[in-house]
């Protein structure tokens, strides 16, 4: 398949992403619009010596990929807003015992049951905060056929380098639309798998991080030499409960730190004619692509606007928005919801500069024609 342009739906496209970065293992329970998803990995997990389990619920579902993640395996998961409500409880499990793992999640029209086939941005700040207690999360979020295959692969080298889960936020529009794109076959040096021990299995500690250069301990397979405890509750380096207060305070800040202090690796934003920009867009998913189509058409009209994209939603581009800050005139951030990166934006913008959101929850997509208008509003 590597070399050869295959038309397909971007759910299609996460699929294959996902075999192609060696995951081997899905447990999910279908949800519209991730269901072909689970479709397609029933039918080709077991074509490549892997396992497809149906779960009778999401909070199973995400159990089962945490379990087959700590006996080796690079396994995943999707769903949508209800079905990623009821994965927090054990997304925290995970994040706590720094298990690597893969949560899909084609985000829909909500709260609750919402339209539960349209499209919908909303869980924005559900994937930063939606789990309980301090901690970071990566989630990346892709605006096309070709980035949902891209940014899958993506996800699981973030989580497997960073022994974290990993948050892929696609959308209805982009999960089920058809357009192009190329898959990859990646060499083994392109695709990252956890560090393992190397000794004795008397001597291993699932969480001593003290004497890695990169601040991650080796995860070893679960089973055989290596038995341990993953464990959601205050631990010590070998996973013993502690509630003891200094130990607390190192673990919690771990979780933070791991990612924040390799913001630099991890975060990544993708620019558009925003070299010479008065006005710039920000935004991510599905509404890259009609403000796309607006910053088109307002050059067309002589105001010289620019697109960033974000792909990395979490952790949030924040030196990459306070040099645009400091370029633009005014800054336009189309999404699916009622402002939630907006707000992350204006957060880090002087107070003085113009960040104008243009919103929609109506299940109808956000058009170039409306993304236009607020440019012409920040340009007056």
């Amino acid at each position: 398949m590597a070399g050869k342009t295959i038309f397909a739906m971007g759910n299609e496209a996460i699929t294959e992403g996902a075999l192609a970065a060696g995951a081997r293992f899905y447990a999910g329970y279908p949800i519209t619009p991730s269901s072909e998803i689970a479709e397609l990995s029933s039918r080709r997990l077991p074509e490549l010596g892997g396992i497809y389990i149906q779960m009778e619920d999401e909070l199973a579902s995400i159990a089962a990929i945490i379990g087959a993640s700590a006996a080796g395996v690079k396994a995943y998961t999707a769903t949508s807003g209800p079905g990623f409500s009821l994965m927090q409880e054990n997304l925290g499990v995970a994040i706590m015992g720094e298990v690597p793992c893969v949560i899909i999640n084609v985000m829909r029209s909500g709260p609750s049951t919402g339209l539960a086939t349209k499209p919908a941005q909303g869980d924005v700040m559900q994937a930063r905060w939606g789990t309980h207690g301090d901690h970071a999360i990566i989630a990346l979020s892709p605006s096309s056929v070709q980035e949902c295959y891209d940014f899958t692969i993506l996800a699981f080298n973030l989580a497997e380098k960073y022994r974290t889960p990993v948050l892929l936020l696609s959308d209805e529009i982009v999960g089920h639309m058809r357009e192009g794109y190329l898959p990859s076959e990646p060499s083994a040096a392109q695709l990252i798998s956890r560090k393992e021990p190397q000794g004795d299995p008397a001597a291993y500690r699932l969480y001593d991080f003290s004497q890695e250069a990169d601040g991650i301990a080796p995860l070893a397979k679960y089973g055989g030499k290596y038995v341990y405890r993953i464990n959601g509750s205050g631990h010590d380096e070998i996973g013993a409960p502690t509630a003891n207060p200094a130990v607390t305070d190192r673990f919690v800040r771990h979780l933070s730190e791991k990612i924040e202090l390799n913001r630099a690796e991890i975060v990544q934003t993708r620019s558009f004619a925003m070299e010479d920009a008065d006005i710039a867009i920000v935004s991510y998913g599905c509404s890259v692509r009609s403000g796309k189509a607006a910053m088109m058409a307002a050059r067309e009209k002589g105001i010289r606007v620019g697109l960033l994209q974000l792909v990395t939603l979490w952790p949030f581009a924040e030196q990459e928005i306070l040099e645009l800050s400091r370029q633009v005139k005014g800054i336009v951030v189309p999404e699916m919801n009622l402002g939630q990166v907006r707000g992350e934006v204006q957060r880090l913008c002087p107070k003085d500069l113009p960040v104008i959101g243009v919103n929609r929850v109506d299940s109808l997509m956000i058009t170039s024609a409306e993304i236009l208008q607020a440019i012409l509003e920040v340009g007056r």
